[in-house]
């Protein structure tokens, strides 16, 4: 049992990493195409990437004599289009915000509230939420006021909302997954809910920004990156590992990727944060850490 939650834990981490340095290419890639053409390409190249990995998985298992993989088709179907339809709004409210001009670090850490939202939409559902959470709200919103409202209400950019948009939809595409990953195969749905968001955000791409060769060419290695390592490997490790790890912990291990991003913008762009900006980041991972700490049982008496 330790040994498969360590697994979890692992493919969760490399996960946090991949998504983290995920939101330089992403920066790279805002400046040569569209944000729906941007998610079409890398979602299309993250769903083919995953076929031959099926196929391989599926070469394996009957070699050594396996079952086949778990759950009936309809279900696998619905949860990979709820999953790739959650994903696309998401991923476009994301690349939005980036090419509008939120640098790759404030993304990170504005997108990783999606792991506060996650128990706030639970109180839709008649879910209890303790009252650290609310704490932990406050302080978020602390952190936000400190990393966007850098010179009065005035300094902040249409960009910042929409990726606080988007984190609101990936708490959503968080629990969809969490309803569906114990019941099919993880690799199967992750694959199917690529291409159901490649096909989503290709259809107002075609209609609704330039296309040219020469900028597609210009963003291929970031396409490729955000298509091949966010897309196809990371949130396949997400789905698989989500099922070993413990709720808590893969929560905070995932929230780690607003720190990874962050530190790839100040290496590799040269985003270096102000003052203000890196208090504001503490505060919010300090909100992100402390809402995900487990409850104290009350011993009995």
């Amino acid at each position: 049992m330790k040994s498969k939650r360590l697994y979890g834990n692992t493919l969760l981490m490399i996960t946090a990493v991949i998504w983290g340095t995920a939101f330089v290419a992403q920066t790279v890639g805002a400046d040569h195409v569209g944000p729906f053409t941007f998610t079409a390409s890398r979602s299309f190249v993250g769903g083919f990437v995953l076929i031959p990995v099926i196929f391989l998985m599926d070469m394996l298992r009957k070699k050594e004599g396996g079952t086949a993989p778990k759950g009936d088709r309809r279900t696998l179907i619905l949860g990979g289009v709820l999953c790739g339809t959650a994903l696309c709004i998401a991923s476009v409210f994301q690349q939005i915000g980036i090419s509008g001009g939120t640098s790759s670090g404030k993304a990170g850490f504005i997108t990783a509230l999606y792991i506060l939202v996650v128990p706030m939409l639970g109180l839709l559902l008649g879910k209890k939420v303790r009252p650290i959470i609310w704490l932990c709200v406050m302080m978020s919103v602390g952190g936000l006021y400190l990393l966007c409202v850098t010179d009065g209400f005035s300094s902040v950019q249409l960009s910042d909302l929409f990726v606080l948009c988007c984190a609101f939809c990936f708490a959503v595409h968080i629990q969809i997954i969490d309803h569906f990953s114990p019941k099919v195969d993880g690799v199967r749905m992750s694959c199917i809910q690529f291409f159901v968001c490649g096909i989503l955000s290709a259809v107002p791409a075609i209609f609704s920004e330039p296309f040219a060769v020469a900028d597609l060419q210009a963003a291929a290695l970031p396409i490729l990156y955000a298509g091949v390592m966010s897309s196809g490997v990371a949130y396949t490790l997400q789905i698989v590992g989500q099922k070993y790890s413990d709720p808590t912990v893969a929560s905070m291990i995932m929230s780690l990727e607003s720190v990874f991003a962050m530190l790839a913008g100040a290496v590799i762009l040269s985003q270096v944060p102000s003052g203000r900006e890196i208090l504001g980041c503490v505060i919010m991972f300090a909100a992100i850490i402390i809402a995900q700490l487990p409850e104290k049982k009350k011993a009995h008496q």
